[in-house]
């Protein structure tokens, strides 16, 4: 798969503005980079040292704090009280594997179905999403027989060695297998303004392709705010189109919520809910445990059955009584302080703060998105052509105004924003003021 293109280089979903060697020879960098070698990614040309979070703000070892807009996996606020004596309570007590029964786990599994459709009433639990996504695609082959996956081009579903060849974004050089087609983003630029239709028919030509290559389908894969792609959450319901023609063709459509979940898009509690569908699979993980390490599958038991027939599942440590505590505690927390409410609602006074800014600068080429979760594009102001230069300028200026944000986008030139859902309005304001001084 070529990475060139005509505005600049393709990005690759961990390079963007990360560190690399020689960038630095900082003590701990050096550390880090003898202990992971290659493996190692770190945020930023000088990475930062952090020794404690809160809330919405993390501090770094020199005192400094950050207002965090990069980190979606503590989606109720870093440290959170409820989730730390949740998870200290629990292990103290008892920790062990899904093979005992014990309360708290099937306690959480009831209060997380509580959000899914009644269909999806079997829920798997795994340690991260990237567990998650190989299992469904495993579960979705042993389905309907079919072997071919259809994503959208900057996808990232994780990295397992099945789901990384379902993730266009992590790929450095190669190409995608035969199995794997990935289609344009539902976005005005692909698909004008019938972004359903669209959607619809790139979904149908992959169907197609399929056929002339003898693969049977066996699902869509999304992420429902395609947060990888640059973050395309409108209008709602456009997603409905695709999921009925994937479906016609015997396949299923597995929704990848590990982004968009939880209640971030304000509108809904899963990115799923804004379109009014009902997958055939859910995907859960990052904000699922508020930074302890969970994820999971809400499936259909017929489809579970189908797949357990032939191999089985066991995770040792998915589902453990310390996860089910601190997602338990997570679900408790988004009820009662009312943070899908305040994704909703703060999100709109950043969405119109950031809309704008973008009023008065051509540079921003466009703000789109939904409760916490926006995308914004940055662009060359004569000819309007994606600027990742600029996104990395942004990035390192508000990073120097005590804001993190990261990127997204094939190009690397979308701001993916997305703080923790306890987000105040004050602190909204700030990050808009912020990004106007880094642009100036």
């Amino acid at each position: 798969m070529s990475r060139a293109t005509a505005s600049g280089q393709v990005r690759q979903i961990l390079d963007m503005n990360a560190f690399r060697p020689g960038d630095t020879d900082a003590e701990a960098v050096e550390r880090r980079l003898a202990n992971l070698g290659a493996a190692s990614v770190l945020f930023y040309r000088e990475p930062i040292e952090m020794v404690s979070a809160e809330g919405a703000w993390m501090t770094a070892k020199d005192g400094t704090r950050y207002l965090d807009f990069y980190n979606n996996v503590p989606s109720v606020g870093h440290s959170h009280p409820r989730v730390v004596e949740a998870v200290s309570r629990q292990i103290a007590q008892l920790n062990t594997n899904t093979r005992y029964i014990v309360s708290v786990v099937d306690d959480y599994l009831e209060a997380l179905k509580a959000h899914m459709p009644d269909s999806l009433s079997n829920v798997v639990m795994t340690c991260s999403g990237s567990e998650a996504n190989d299992l469904a695609m495993r579960v979705a082959m042993a389905a309907t027989g079919g072997t071919g996956f259809i994503v959208t081009e900057t996808a990232y579903h994780g990295n397992t060695a099945l789901v990384t060849e379902a993730s266009p974004s992590a790929l450095k050089r190669g190409s995608l297998p035969e199995t794997v087609i990935a289609i344009p983003p539902p976005s005005v630029q692909h698909s004008g303004e019938d972004i359903a239709g669209g959607f619809r028919r790139s979904v149908e030509m992959a169907l197609a392709e399929f056929a002339r290559r003898g693969i049977t389908p066996a699902a869509l894969m999304a992420d429902s705010i395609f947060s990888s792609d640059g973050i395309f959450a409108d209008p709602p319901g456009f997603l409905s189109e695709a999921v009925d023609a994937i479906r016609a063709a015997g396949a299923l459509f597995i929704a990848d919520e590990v982004q968009p979940g939880f209640g971030r898009t304000g509108d809904a509690f899963w990115g799923f809910g804004r379109h009014g569908i009902t997958p055939d699979m859910v995907t859960m993980g990052k904000p699922m445990g508020n930074g302890f390490p969970m994820a999971g599958m809400a499936v259909r038991p017929d489809h579970l059955e189908q797949f357990c027939a032939d191999v089985g599942y066991f995770n040792t440590f998915g589902g453990n009584p310390v996860a089910a505590a601190a997602g338990k505690a997570v679900l408790d927390v988004i009820r009662d302080e009312g943070l899908q409410e305040n994704a909703r609602d703060t999100g709109a006074l950043l969405l119109e703060g950031l809309r704008d800014v973008a009023r008065a600068d051509a540079r921003v080429a466009d703000v789109r998105g939904a409760g916490l979760f926006i995308g914004v594009d940055l662009a060359e102001e004569e000819t309007g052509r994606p600027d990742p230069d600029l996104t990395v300028k942004v990035i390192d200026g508000m990073r120097s105004r005590g804001v993190l944000i990261g990127a997204a986008g094939r190009y690397g030139a979308t701001l993916k924003v997305r703080p923790p859902l306890c987000l105040k309005r004050e602190e909204a304001e700030q990050f808009v003021e912020a990004f106007k001084g880094a642009l100036s």
